[in-house]
């Protein structure tokens, strides 16, 4: 469990929250913050398992500032399951994909706060933060029906969510794109729906100026050439209903 400022000015400050899966089973989930000012936000804050060392950590980041927003990239439990205890302790608003708008309070959640969980439409938002805003930008099918990534113009950083995931290996940082790709090819290869949707991404990624791509699991990419390497792969790469054959097995 770890504290990383990926971006910092006076006034502005990104921050990852390193692994609080504590190993197990479980896949290693990242969770973000920016903080803008006195205004928060925390990104696919995670389920039950991590809730109180997340919900911790994030009180020791804000410091003064206080939480108003929650984005949820899209409906996995990795993502979603704890969204409950978080709105039911703050004041925040959770944001996802008017698709999973209905689906997401079978995690639990109570009727005090469902008019706090606010859908975001398929086209995206600029959502305010502070003194400035956030994009939310659509990713749909990458791997989610409803997906989206958030962009932060000030730290010039992608929140891309599952896409650039890895699992696998012992760092926190991209330095090495060829000897990356065992972690992430087979991740992306299933995980992802099609190479149609990742040459619409890479088209909308390489339209932002992007000085780091930071995934929900695994390591991130920093700097103009291994962000690019991690575009030009995507965009090159079959996947999904790509590999499917003529027909399914039938067992046995």
């Amino acid at each position: 469990m770890s504290q990383k400022v990926l971006f910092e000015s006076d006034t502005h400050r990104n921050v990852l929250l390193e692994d609080f899966s504590s190993g197990g089973l479980a896949v290693q989930a990242n969770q973000h913050m920016i903080i803008d000012g006195k205004v928060g936000m925390i990104l696919d804050p995670g389920g039950h398992k991590v809730y109180s060392k997340v919900m911790a950590a994030s009180r020791q980041v804000l410091g003064p500032a206080r939480l108003e927003i929650l984005f949820l990239s899209h409906q996995d439990p990795d993502i979603v399951a704890a969204v409950n205890g978080w709105l039911m302790t703050t004041d925040a608003k959770a944001y996802v994909s008017n698709l999973w708008v209905r689906f997401v309070p079978h995690f639990g959640l109570d009727h005090l706060v469902e008019s706090r969980l606010v859908g975001i439409p398929d086209e995206g938002m600029k959502l305010p933060l502070g003194g400035g805003h956030v994009l939310v930008i659509p990713a749909h099918f990458l791997h989610s029906a409803g997906n989206f990534q958030i962009y932060d113009p000030k730290a010039k950083i992608l929140y891309s969510g599952d896409l650039g995931a890895s699992i696998g290996h012992g760092y926190d940082e991209v330095t090495d794109f060829a000897a990356h790709l065992p972690f992430i090819e087979g991740f992306h290869k299933r995980y992802m729906a099609s190479g149609r949707a990742l040459r619409a991404w890479a088209k909308t990624a390489r339209a932002l100026d992007i000085e780091i791509i930071a995934p929900q699991h695994g390591a991130f990419f920093r700097g103009k050439e291994l962000v690019g390497k991690f575009i030009d792969w995507c965009e090159r790469l079959e996947c999904g209903v790509d590999l499917i054959g003529d027909s399914y097995a039938v067992p046995g």
